[in-house]
């Protein structure tokens, strides 16, 4: 009976992980906001998606034994598509931005 409850327990705390999305994903959601509307000159239009896709982590290059998690948001501004990537390094609760990247995708 105990392994049951132990199993149960394992099994809430996986699905509220997964639930709550990638660590650092609201910071990403923060500073994904910002850099769109940088990047737009602050056009009122501009929206950022909700969803935090989480991306294969880098190798930091300073230090090859620290790994940089990378999360990808996608925004919109009028007709406009952009991918966003954000790098973070998590330390412990906290969230280091390490780097962004921000594209427009578009076929010219």
């Amino acid at each position: 009976m105990k392994a049951l409850a132990s199993t149960a327990l394992l099994l809430l705390a996986s699905i509220n992980a997964s639930a709550a999305g990638p660590q650092c994903a609201d910071a990403a959601l923060a500073q994904a906001s910002k850099l769109l509307a940088f990047h737009t000159n602050g056009d009122d239009r501009a929206q950022v998606d909700s969803n935090v896709k989480p991306l294969p982590s880098l190798t930091n290059p300073a230090n090859k034994a620290q790994k940089f998690l990378v999360l990808e948001i996608l925004g919109h501004v009028y007709k406009g598509e952009y991918r966003m990537r954000l790098i973070y390094y998590p330390l412990g609760k906290d969230c280091v931005l390490m780097g962004q990247e921000i594209i427009e995708l578009a076929s010219l």
